[in-house]
């Protein structure tokens, strides 16, 4: 993997004047109450703080770390003390209920289920402990000192209960051929949507073809040969369906884990929907909606700048305008609506003798890369996993800095999937199951049904 690269970005300005308006928010927040001068005065000294400790993290950055957790924790704390201040100002909660509200946000953003079950008892102890000391100190306590002392507290004390890293950085402004393992799409709006190939097309100069006839999510199996996976063994039917998706239906249904219900509930109407992406059904009754899957394409032309575009590292590579397909855009939506259910950017690639499928998700200035491992089914079914001690498969959260067009990536520990289609009784099946730190939270069950009959071959 790759590690080289300046510890400090171009944008090293814009972090810390970032920095300086979080900690004067949260200075301004925890002093609130105190008169306007105090006030002041803690946005100043916040400002300060959070911007010097910015500065202080960057410089003692090395290749291949993420910023400091002390300062990760300084960022976390001041970012909290407004919504204290706001629960304080809106709510008649007690420090108890604050610390409790404030330790579920902060096992919410740990995403590791144990660190989600322990906020809220964690952020209720810190709340009680602190309603302890003021009285007596007989002083009210406000509620964006709790939020910010449990946030705090439950920060420094996550490390020590839960030290496997749960994000690691890669490589610190590359270019995009350094990351055979990252697809490197991104949106260039807030919304990603079914246009979004269109949007490429245009951006890169290439040649758009909307809901592509007979293609595949890969160009041939036969590019993911390796040592575990030998296409010759594979089911036929299970060999069309990734040469030809599009001849085939999908119907979904979802099987959740109840733990992890209202975490996806909050991400899907925060994030999911507004973004137009990764909006995973939530029952069966919405999958009745019906499912429309589609491909669009986009061939380059022969002397398009392959490293300029982004489209160099895991890539199809095609011949340009009329030639092979270089970019593949699988989208999934509810048929009633259209609204975006995955919009996904499928390649293939080799290194050395193996071969793997990446599958990257654009989002805002970044992608999210799923690079997976093929391996035989002894049913010749086909089986896609990030689960391997192998260097590349796994889960990638990539930033593009534009004006370089060179990517900074992270590695994203313990979230796994396996996808694994096969036939059953004739009939075409897929399972794709997900899981976090090991505990499984997602089954997608997918039914496989053929739009049309296979086509014809062309007499020679």
């Amino acid at each position: 993997m790759p590690r080289d690269g300046p510890t400090r970005p171009a944008n090293a300005g814009a972090a810390l004047a970032s920095a300086a308006v979080i900690g004067a928010t949260g200075g301004s927040a925890l002093a609130a109450g105190r008169g306007w001068r105090a006030v002041g005065l803690g946005a100043l000294a916040g400002a300060a703080a959070l911007a010097a400790g910015e500065a202080v993290a960057r410089a003692r950055q090395r290749p291949g770390e993420i910023p400091a957790l002390w300062q990760r924790i300084a960022t976390s704390t001041a970012l909290v003390a407004p919504l204290g201040w706001a629960a304080g100002r809106l709510t008649d909660a007690s420090p108890v209920a604050v610390g409790a509200a404030t330790g579920s946000l902060a096992g919410l953003l740990g995403l590791r289920p144990p660190k989600v079950l322990l906020g809220p008892p964690f952020g209720a102890a810190v709340g009680a402990a602190l309603t302890v000391l003021a009285g007596r100190r007989r002083r009210p306590l406000p509620a964006a000192v709790v939020a910010a002392v449990t946030m705090a507290a439950y920060r420094s004390a996550s490390p020590l209960l839960f030290p496997d890293a749960q994000v690691s950085l890669l490589a610190e402004r590359v270019p995009a051929d350094r990351l055979p393992f990252v697809v490197p799409r991104q949106a260039r709006t807030r919304r990603v949507g079914t246009g979004y190939v269109r949007e490429l097309a245009d951006e890169l100069g290439g040649q758009y073809v909307a809901d592509a006839a007979d293609v595949g999510i890969v160009a041939a199996l036969d590019d993911l040969a390796g040592p575990a996976f030998d296409p010759a063994g594979v089911d036929p039917l299970v060999r069309e369906f990734y040469e030809h998706t599009t001849r085939f239906a999908l119907d979904i249904t979802p099987r959740w884990r109840l733990w992890v219900r209202p975490g996806y509930l909050l991400y899907r109407n925060a994030l999911a929907r507004p973004l137009c992406q990764a909006n995973v059904p939530m029952n069966q009754r919405e999958t009745q909606r019906g499912i429309r899957s589609r491909i669009d394409t986009i061939s380059l032309p022969p002397d398009a700048d392959s490293a300029g575009t982004g489209t160099g590292a895991g890539a199809d590579r095609g011949t340009g305008f009329g030639g092979t397909v270089d970019v593949r855009g699988w989208i999934r939506s509810f048929a009633d609506t259209d609204e975006p259910i995955y919009v996904g950017i499928y390649t293939t690639y080799r290194d050395g003798e193996r071969g793997y499928v990446s599958v990257g998700f654009p989002l805002p200035a970044s992608s999210f890369t799923a690079t997976l491992l093929p391996l035989a089914r002894p049913d010749g079914g086909l089986r896609l996993t990030s689960r391997s001690d192998l260097e590349h498969p796994g889960h990638y959260l990539a930033y593009r800095d534009q004006a370089a067009n060179r990517f900074t990536a992270l590695a994203v520990h313990g979230f796994t999937e396996e996808l694994d289609v096969f036939t059953r009784d004739g009939d075409l099946r897929a399972e794709h199951a997900f899981a976090l730190f090991g505990l499984p939270f997602l089954v997608l069950d997918y039914r496989i049904t053929r739009k049309q009959p296979p086509l014809e071959p062309t007499p020679a």
